[in-house]
């Protein structure tokens, strides 16, 4: 998939106002990704969490970079998640 420079922004935004406005309008309007809606199920300074029917998204953030990823329908969310946020400890523990 690719993500629109429209739809960075929107998770950019999430980021630089955790626990304000950028993360109550991803949790009201959802967060678009590659062209899709998600619905936000979790929100907050670290991980962005959406659902859209069995298939998600997570976004974490590490020091440097933000890590945008998909999980099909046959991955269950809390492997998806748990994946993407060990991957996240990783580059932050090697300072990336």
């Amino acid at each position: 998939f690719t993500v629109s420079p429209q739809e960075m922004a929107a998770v950019v935004a999430a980021y630089k106002d955790p626990g304000t406005d950028g993360v109550k309008k991803v949790q009201s309007e959802g967060l678009y990704i590659g062209g899709e809606r998600f619905v936000v199920i979790k929100a907050d300074e670290r991980s962005v969490y959406g659902k859209k029917g069995r298939e998600g998204v997570v976004i974490v953030k590490t020091t440097q970079a933000l890590l945008v990823t998909h999980y099909p329908e046959a991955v269950q969310p809390g492997v998806a998640a748990n994946t993407v946020e060990q991957l996240a400890d990783y580059l932050i523990g090697v300072g990336y």
